[in-house]
Order: structure tokens, then sequence, then C-alpha cells
């Protein structure tokens, strides 16, 4: 049947990949030789594999002959992190949005800065557009007063002193006081009423895990009038929170 097919796949480069998973596999490194034992490999198609990946960075021979891997995988591991998180955070907040009807964010506060992860969003509820960013306001959005609020007192401080509490709508709250009470949360939830955009509205809960490290929010954003809906919904945000949780790669 056309559905059990298998797929067409590229033996060079199933023979690299392996390749470089058997070097890897070696930490001090290793000969050609014993290379090409270990990943059942023709010794010329080692060597010619080896050579090959040394002139693309991702294979290095040391004095001694032996073979490690190349510098240029650093950079490719590291922005792979970020995709593999997106690969396993994205399904979630699509599940959020089909579900609830909204669109659903996912942000880190992380070396001082807030940095927002992914958003899906759909026809029926598009995103908030971001005119101004989410360390400029934090104390205007869900997510933002989420994140401050898993902060320490040094760290608020410290976080609204870099950034000044704009005003942006007629029901920002831009007293340090009253800031600090919202920042508590209600119910394990935390709100922006119009507060970052007339007639959107917001609900955020905690993404954490202190063994990682991991200071996160989820957020799903909605019209204003349907807040207390949306809200009513804070067990499923609490469930999907503590799915990414265990899902996300810290970088």
């Amino acid at each position: 049947m056309e559905g059990t097919r298998e797929p067409t796949l590229i033996a060079s480069v199933r023979r690299a990949l392996h390749l470089m998973e058997t070097v890897a596999a070696h930490p001090s490194g290793a000969p050609a030789k014993q290379l090409a034992r270990a990943a059942g490999l023709p010794l010329a198609t080692t060597y010619h594999l080896l050579r090959t990946l040394a002139h693309e960075g991702y294979a290095t021979k040391l004095p001694d002959g032996c073979w490690v891997i190349g510098g240029r995988l650093e950079g490719l591991y590291a922005r792979g992190r970020t995709q593999v998180t997106l690969a396993r955070v994205r399904p979630v907040l699509a599940s959020l949005r089909d579900e609830l009807g909204v669109a659903a964010y996912f942000a880190v506060h992380r070396e001082g800065e807030i940095s927002l992860v992914d958003v899906v969003d759909g026809p029926r509820e598009r995103r908030v557009d971001l005119y101004v960013g989410f360390n400029e306001a934090a104390h205007a959005t869900a997510i933002g007063k989420c994140l401050l609020g898993q902060l320490d007192e040094a760290g608020r401080r410290e976080h609204l002193a870099r950034h000044p509490m704009l005003d942006l709508t007629p029901h920002t709250i831009t007293d340090r006081r009253t800031l600090d009470r919202g920042l508590a949360g209600r119910d394990g939830l935390w709100l922006d009423r119009e507060e970052y955009t007339l007639g959107t509205a917001c609900v955020a809960v905690p993404v954490a895990d202190e063994t990682r490290g991991l200071t996160g929010a989820l957020a799903v954003s909605c019209r204003a009038e349907r807040l207390t809906r949306v809200r009513g919904a804070g067990g499923r945000l609490r469930e999907a929170a503590e799915r990414i949780a265990r899902v996300a790669v810290l970088s």
C-alpha cells in the first residue's frame, strides 16, 4: 500500500551521521581504523567521510591522528537546543489555542531579561501586537507580572529600575505598591485586564523548575469580554505549564 512504503533515504548522509555519533562516543578521540570498526564502515569510506566532515568543520584530526568532533557543531548545538524546545513546547501551546480559542505564549526570565520563547495563535484569536517589549512592559502584562512575581525583591527592584513602568492604557498599573499586590497572583493566576492593550486580556501561570533554574511563564490572551471564561480554565493552564516545565530544554 502507498502508506506503507519505506521512505527514500540517502545512504551517504546516514553513514556520515552514524560516523559522527561514533566519533562523539569516544571522548578522548579515536583513529580512523578504530572508528571504521565501531561504525561498521569500510576504512576507505571512513577516511573519505572524515575528510569531508573536517573540511566542513564537523570533525577535527588531532596531531596524534585521533579524530574528535569539530568546533562547528558547538554553534549548531546551541541553536538546536532552542529548536528542540520549540518542538516540545509548540504542541502544548497549540493545544491550548485549539481548546480555549486563545493565543498562547511561553516566556522565560533569564540573565535578568524576559525572553519570549514561542507564541501560537490562530484565526479566532490573533497574538497581541507587541509594540512594547515584555521587558519594558512586564508591569502591564500577565506574563511579565507572573515572571516578576517569581523573583525576589532585589530582582524585581533591579528589573523595574532598568525598565520604568510605562503608562500604556488607562488601565495600566504604574504605582509600585499596587503592582506589588498584583505580583502575588490570585488563585495561582496572574492577570492583565486591558493594561497592555485596550480590548485584550491575558492570564498567566508559572512554568518553574527550581532544580534546573527554570523561571518561566505560560500565558494566553483573548478578547477582554472572554476573560472570565478563560480564567475559569486555570486548571487546564496549570496542567499545560507543568508539561512545559518537564519538556523545556534550557540553553
